[in-house]
C-alpha cells in the first residue's frame, strides 16, 4: 500500500514530481492531477485513476514558450503572446514527425493543449522541475472536481502520492481553450477568460 502524504510544501510537491511520482494540487481553476508528460507510464496512469475516455488528451502546463520546442512547435506571434500573458489553453497542432513519439499525449488528436500557468507557486514549480506536466482535473471521468483535498483523497485515496492543501477551491471556471485558425482565436470551451480579453491583448478590434 502507498503511503500518501498531505503537505503544504510546494518543495515536497517537486521533489515527487521530479521523481515520476503523481501529485494532486491546487492550479488555476481547480485542483488537478499532476504528473510528468514525458513520462508515459506516468500519463497512462493518470488515465487509469481518472478512467478518462483513452481518446480525450490532457492540457499540457509549460513554464515558458521555449517548452514548445521539446514538442517541435515554433508557435506563431499570435500564439505566443496569448500563452505569455493571459494564463489561457491553446491548443497547437504538432509537426508531422512529433506526432508518433507524443501519441500517449495527443491521443490520435495530432495537436496539444498547452497554458502557462497564472498561478505563482505552480509557475515556479514548473520552473524549477524543467519539466512539462499534465493537469487534469481531480476527479475521476464523470464527476465533479474536487473543491477541497477531501474530496480528491475521497475520489483517489493512495493512489496518488502527494496532495498539496491550500483549502477550498470555489465554483471556479476551468480554463478556456482556444485555437488559432488563420490568425484568429477560436474558442473551442468557454472557461475563466472572455474572448474579448483575448482580443484586447491581441489588439484585434
Amino acid at each position: 500500500m502507498k503511503n500518501t502524504l498531505i503537505s503544504k510544501d510546494w518543495n515536497k510537491a517537486k521533489e515527487y514530481l521530479k521523481n515520476n511520482k503523481i501529485i494532486i494540487a491546487p492550479t488555476d481553476t481547480l485542483y488537478g492531477i499532476l504528473g510528468n508528460a514525458l513520462n508515459k507510464t506516468v500519463v497512462e496512469y493518470i488515465y487509469q485513476i481518472k478512467k478518462r475516455k483513452p481518446e480525450k488528451p490532457y492540457i499540457i502546463l509549460i513554464p515558458d514558450t521555449e517548452f514548445l520546442s521539446i514538442f517541435g512547435i515554433s508557435p506563431s506571434k499570435e500564439e505566443k503572446k496569448v500563452l505569455e500573458k493571459t494564463g489561457i489553453t491553446v491548443v497547437i497542432d504538432l509537426p508531422s514527425k512529433y506526432k508518433e513519439k507524443f501519441h500517449y499525449l495527443h491521443r490520435g488528436q495530432k495537436s496539444l493543449a498547452f497554458r502557462i500557468p497564472a498561478k505563482r507557486k505552480l509557475l515556479n514549480l514548473l520552473k524549477d522541475l524543467k519539466k512539462p506536466l499534465v493537469a487534469p482535473s481531480a476527479n475521476p471521468e464523470g464527476e465533479p472536481p474536487a473543491k477541497n483535498i477531501q474530496e480528491a483523497i475521497n475520489y483517489f485515496g493512495n493512489k496518488v502520492d502527494l496532495y498539496i492543501d491550500e483549502g477550498e477551491i470555489k465554483n471556479k471556471n476551468p480554463s478556456t481553450i482556444i485555437k488559432f485558425v488563420e490568425g484568429k482565436p477560436i474558442v473551442l470551451r468557454k472557461g475563466n477568460i472572455s474572448i474579448s480579453h483575448i482580443n484586447h491583448i491581441l489588439q484585434i478590434k
